[in-house]
């Protein structure tokens, strides 16, 4: 599991926002969690739909696109164009299997820290 600098302010709260729960677990910046959580309403999306949406640069919600890709977040599609060519359409993966994914993750990390907590001193 990737760790953000973020996981101590995780860590110590009892309430924290989606977004966050999602930048500190996975390793990612608070706007691609906002990107994942646009493509779960607007699953399909381009990366122009997308920048129009997030008012993003197109390149910026590329990078993000292609870090949620890399961390399983969101899956990508080619649709063929009628006049020739083609462009990606993106597609979140549903919330219960980022759910799924984000408790796993957290159990992967807890177990690490009880690991470490038991090999103190050893």
């Amino acid at each position: 599991m990737t760790q953000s600098p973020d996981i101590e302010n995780l860590v110590g709260n009892t309430d924290p926002e989606f977004t966050h729960i999602l930048s500190c677990v996975f390793g990612i910046r608070d706007h691609e969690s906002r990107t994942y959580l646009t493509l779960l309403d607007c699953p399909g999306s381009t990366v122009e739909e997308l920048a129009n949406t997030l008012d993003r640069d197109r390149s910026n919600v590329n990078r993000s696109l292609s870090t949620l890709r890399e961390k399983g977040l969101v899956d990508r599609e080619r649709r063929l164009l009628d006049p020739g060519g083609y462009v990606y359409q993106y597609t979140a993966v549903d919330l219960p299997t980022a759910k799924t994914m984000l408790h796993e993750a957290l159990d992967e990390w807890a177990e690490a820290v009880h690991d470490s907590i038991d090999g103190f001193g050893d």
